[in-house]
């Protein structure tokens, strides 16, 4: 059940990027499953991937073909990741790119392949191939809604959004579109996110925007503390609009690095919203840590606690669950006799006791709502962080155990 989350009703269309989807049958029926991204010059395309070390084919692929030429097409599959399949996937989805390349008359490292689905399954190469002739011919800007629906996996919702903003008396569009539902965690999750603009950047500024947005969004969510092996997140600026990112005013530059952040945020907290199972949307915030690393790593400390999960599920204002799973990071000079709990709006712990006039009843309506805030403030410091969860539901446990039958 997505808390609080509805489908986009239009996604704008950003000049310079044109999209086409096909049902390949690649294991879902009767929906779109394959995406063709065409990219118009002078575009230019910064790429994070996942860290897991055990990274899929195609990440290895479009990691290589990036680090050579700027990208033309983005070719994308949802149903199977292409991953743990050693030479034989590395050659399916090189031979993926090739045939792309030949229908649309790029070269082969102009392309970059991104899978998502079942690990350790043979992507079903010709299934995809038998698409790009008609792919190719039904490009159009205004497929983004599509796109966003043909990449779904476990979603129950499909993410986008749309911002435009006013940059020295010039407007500038920003569309994304994303997928994710578990084997979420940092450091890329199990998501792929496509965000483009019609803004001139070149490829470094392009990079720093991409690795500062994504710092303050996807790599601030987790549903259940997995890190996948095909994770991506892909910015790419067409050049459209006639501004340039370097020759704009100082304010100008900040106003479009504030709407791509935030753009970036409302994606992966969509992500998380529609978290496999899930009944809470959780945010775990850190006050007054000694530094930001501290602080997060404390907050990932408790959202990725399964007691601290399930009681969120039970909607139990379990506290000592919180404080303990806290108390667990390497971190030391953490004091309890410093500690302030509050759940949403009720202070539960003030000094490491309970908060004077808490009750349990308080507590437990606290913890009524589907969204949730845990604010422990650790009297350390000035440092803070904000990390976005889930809950834990037999719903979780369910999907996740029947996900391959």
């Amino acid at each position: 059940m997505a808390i609080s989350l509805n489908p986009p009703e239009r996604l704008i269309p950003v000049s310079g990027i044109r999209l086409a989807t096909a049902a390949a049958g690649l294991r879902y029926k009767d929906r779109d499953d394959l995406v063709l991204m065409e990219l118009s010059e002078p575009a230019r395309t910064a790429a994070l991937f996942t860290t897991n070390r055990f990274c899929a084919a195609p990440v290895v692929v479009a990691r290589q073909h990036l680090a050579a030429v700027q990208p033309r097409y983005l070719l994308i599959n949802a149903g199977n990741a292409n991953a743990g399949l050693g030479a034989q996937g590395l050659a399916d989805a090189q031979q993926c790119c090739a045939a792309l390349a030949r229908a649309c008359g790029c070269q082969e490292n102009e392309i970059l392949p991104f899978s998502t689905g079942v690990i350790g399954e043979r992507l079903p190469v010709e299934k995809i191939t038998a698409h790009y002739t008609r792919l190719a011919q039904a490009l159009g800007e205004d497929a983004w809604l599509a796109a966003a629906q043909a990449i779904m996996t476990t979603d129950t919702v499909c993410k986008g959004l749309s911002r435009q903003v006013e940059l020295d008396g010039q407007t500038v569009t920003m569309t994304g579109i994303a997928k994710g539902a578990g084997m979420i965690r940092p450091d890329m999750a199990t998501m792929l996110a496509f965000v483009a603009t019609d803004l001139e950047a070149d490829p470094e500024e392009l990079e720093q925007l991409s690795r500062q947005a994504v710092r303050q969004s996807f790599h601030c969510i987790t549903v259940d503390g997995d890190t996948s092996t095909n994770d991506a997140c892909v910015l790419v600026a067409t050049a459209r609009s006639g501004a340039r990112f370097s020759a704009l005013s100082p304010q100008a530059r900040a106003d479009f690095s504030e709407a791509l952040n935030s753009l970036y945020l409302s994606l992966a907290q969509a992500i998380v919203r529609d978290g496999e199972g899930i009944t809470k949307f959780v945010c775990v915030r850190i006050e007054q840590a000694r530094s930001e690393a501290e602080a997060r790593e404390i907050a990932f400390s408790i959202a990725h606690s399964p007691l601290v999960k399930t009681s969120a599920f039970a909607s139990d204002p379990n506290w000592g669950r919180i404080v303990a799973a806290a108390a667990r990071t390497p971190h030391g000079g953490l004091e309890m006799d410093r500690l302030s709990l509050h759940i949403n709006t009720v202070p539960v712990i003030e000094n490491g006791q309970p908060a004077p006039g808490y009750t349990e009843a308080a507590g437990v309506r606290a913890m009524q709502g589907d969204e949730l805030e845990y604010r422990l403030q650790l009297g350390l410091g000035t440092a803070s962080a904000r990390i976005w969860t889930t809950d834990l539901s037999h719903e979780y446990v369910k999907i996740n155990a029947e996900y391959r039958t």
